[in-house]
């Protein structure tokens, strides 16, 4: 399997990231300015242009007073057992 942005346990991320972003209500811009960076940077998360590494999402996830775990547990239950990096 090629590394992608596309793969299942990616896209499960950006649902997850999109749904408690619109859960608390907040724009784009509205959690770029609790993250202190730019909309453009959300904008490429959410549109699978931009993979975040594991303190990014930390990060995101204080910013979006949702337990980073919640975001683990969507890659999880998307990712099959056995598959490949």
């Amino acid at each position: 399997m090629t590394k992608t942005l596309h793969t299942n346990g990616h896209l499960a991320l950006i649902e997850a990231l999109i749904s408690a972003r619109k859960s608390q209500k907040l724009s784009q811009a509205a959690l770029a300015d609790r993250l202190r960076c730019h909309q453009s940077f959300v904008a490429r998360i959410e549109s699978g242009q931009r993979r975040i590494d594991v303190p990014e999402l930390v990060i995101i996830a204080r910013a979006l007073d949702v337990p980073a775990e919640h975001f683990f547990e969507a890659v999880i239950k998307a990712v099959p057992p056995g598959e490949r990096i």
